[in-house]
């Protein structure tokens, strides 16, 4: 349930929601540059179509979110990625909300982007390809791990009635961080071998 739809949240959170995803955005554009976009582009089109596929998963369900993996190769730049991604969801499918749209931004493309800043430099350091594929898994677990943690605290401070369904949407992810690492640690590895710079933000 990464995407909470509308009439959910409170007023609070959907304005402070949307404040920091036009935060987000907004330094991304900056360094979103033309040799970036194509990039940019081709990950928001590959997690638009493997978004589209949910396992059931509990009261909830879930599916990969890559946030991890556009941290990594876009940087700050995730968030207007991600930004366009939920909008067409939204509006194609019903996946989440409008309303919403800038907390479901945050709760995804924020993980993402701290966990590639945290652990990315070691990653395009590192010299051997099994420390770069474990750190690259990394990544993407703590990034689906992050979003869990922020969807729950949306609907915790949304109201105190939502507190028991937080706790289980928690444990739900689970699952998915193991999928999510498994799914970077690969994608990674395989970009280290035939293109390494596209696992380095081209704009600084």
């Amino acid at each position: 349930m990464a995407h909470i739809p509308d009439g959910i949240l409170s007023v609070p959170v959907l304005i402070s929601g949307a404040a920091v995803a036009a935060a987000g955005v907004g330094l991304g554009l900056r360094r979103l540059d033309d040799r970036l976009i194509p990039r940019a582009g081709l990950l928001a089109a590959a997690v638009f179509v493997a978004s589209l596929v949910s396992i059931p998963v509990g009261p909830s369900s879930v599916h990969v979110l890559m946030s991890g993996l556009m941290g990594i190769m876009l940087g700050v730049a995730a968030f207007p990625a991600v930004l366009v991604v939920l909008l067409l969801q939204a509006l194609l499918f019903g996946f989440g909300g409008l309303t919403t749209l800038g907390v479901n931004t945050v709760n995804i493309a924020l993980p993402g982007v701290l966990s590639a800043l945290l652990l990315g430099p070691a990653l395009r350091k590192a010299g051997h390809a099994t420390t770069r594929a474990a750190l690259a898994g990394l990544v993407g677990a703590l990034s689906v791990a992050g979003t869990g943690l922020l969807v729950a605290l949306s609907l915790a401070l949304s109201s105190s009635d939502y507190t028991p369904v937080a706790t289980v949407l928690v444990a739900t992810y689970v699952p998915l961080m193991i999928g999510e690492g498994f799914v970077t640690a690969t994608i990674v590895a395989f970009l280290a071998r035939v293109q390494p710079d596209a696992l380095r933000p081209v704009a600084p």
